[in-house]
């Protein structure tokens, strides 16, 4: 089912970008989800609490669903058995751009805006391939049972595959010219994080 444009008559509310000139169309957000690296799962607790929770991820374009993965135990997964409403959003950032007033400044980036349901996925020939799905977008290059042992009945007892079912989304991107005068590569924090270590740039 395709999704409706923002502003046509019957799209879905949650997915209301403020700045439509920078929404992007439905393939642009299928591929960014497709290549995106993390993401973060916001569910709720029975308090009405937020929780936000990074997560290596896998988008199944096919079944219209994201998978992750967690432990058996946790907050996520104790939201999850109380409310299925969850939001799932992905981003990348590029160049900040200066300007000649504090007011201008602005940056480039993409991002995507998830929305559906949760669950915790039953079905054990359903959680072994979304669980393949992630080994083989984040390790395409290796081969089960080549290159690695394939996932045991036992591994799967400890681990907990969500299934979110996507209901809308929404993708929105900003880029500037190749030329633009001043722009600079903001500096990321380096893996393994240390405190006194002085970030690239």
């Amino acid at each position: 089912m395709g999704e409706k444009r923002v502003g046509e008559e019957g799209a879905d509310p949650r997915s209301e970008v403020r700045r439509r000139d920078r929404v992007k169309e439905e393939e642009w957000v299928r591929a960014f989800l497709t290549r995106a690296s993390h993401g973060f799962l916001a569910t709720v607790d029975e308090h009405g609490q937020p929780f936000l929770n990074s997560n290596l991820f896998v988008f199944d374009e096919a079944e219209r669903c994201i998978y992750v993965h967690t432990h058996r135990t946790g907050r996520t997964r104790s939201n999850l058995d109380k409310s299925d409403k969850v939001a799932f959003g992905v981003a990348a950032i590029g160049r900040l751009l200066p300007a000649p007033t504090a007011l201008e400044f602005s940056v480039e980036y993409a991002g995507a805006t998830v929305f559906g349901s949760g669950r915790v996925v039953t079905d054990p020939e359903e959680c072994r391939a979304a669980l393949q799905k992630l080994l083989d977008k984040y390790a395409p290059h290796l081969v089960p049972n080549r290159d690695y042992r394939a996932t045991t009945d036992a591994e799967l007892e400890r681990t907990a595959v969500y299934r979110i079912d996507i209901e809308t989304w929404s993708g929105k991107q900003k880029a500037a010219p190749p030329d633009f005068a001043g722009a600079f590569v903001v500096p990321a924090p380096p893996v393994p994080f240390a405190p006194d270590r002085p970030l690239a740039g």
